[in-house]
């Protein structure tokens, strides 16, 4: 999955529009009056400390034993996500459950990408770890479900769970649990670093 395709966020500006809607008086003048539409904002609630990812491999954020829990049995992939500013990442793949995960650590902006004014997904706030993050579904895209946790100012932990070609269709929901359960494990391991 590109994740320039991903980057497209959520709408969390308010928007306020007035609308004329003329009204027509018993003397046939109409008057034009203004009604006033608004929609919800979306916040993240602050993080319990800032964990920077500057200088970090995507790669060691998971111990062998959590990824062992998590089914990632084929040794771990590094490489550069190019659509994330040339964010380091790491793809684990499991034979098990035949699910791919994809860690990157994006250091050059910050979590709101995905709540930015342009947004084409569907993101829902959520927790990891005490950390505040998003449930990031695309539209169209349902072999895949991210979590993107607000490690640091201008910097956030993505983490892509996906349909590795299974011979039964992973259903979304589950794949954004899957997602939920990698992004506690990398939490966890960021955690053990610091």
């Amino acid at each position: 999955m590109r994740a320039a395709r991903s980057i497209v966020a959520l709408t969390a500006s308010a928007l306020v529009a007035c609308t004329p809607t003329p009204e027509e008086k018993a003397d046939g003048h109409v008057e034009e009056a203004l009604s006033v539409t608004t929609t919800t904002t979306l916040s993240l609630p602050p993080r319990p400390k800032a964990v920077p990812l500057d200088g970090l491999d995507p790669c060691d954020v998971l111990s062998t034993e959590q990824r062992l829990r998590l089914s990632l049995d084929n040794p771990p992939s590094s490489y550069v996500e190019s659509s994330f500013g040339n964010a380091k990442a790491c793809t684990m793949r499991s034979n098990i459950s035949g699910n791919v995960v994809r860690l990157a650590l994006v250091t050059v902006e910050g979590v709101g990408v995905w709540l930015s004014e342009n947004a084409q997904v569907d993101a829902r706030v959520t927790a990891v770890a005490g950390f505040p993050a998003l449930t990031v579904r695309t539209p169209g895209m349902d072999d895949v479900c991210n979590v993107e946790v607000d490690v640091a100012d201008g910097q956030f932990l993505d983490v892509m769970f996906r349909d590795g070609g299974n011979r039964t269709r992973v259903k979304q929901d589950v794949l954004c649990q899957g997602a939920q359960r990698a992004a506690e494990a990398a939490v966890a391991g960021l955690l053990q670093r610091g």
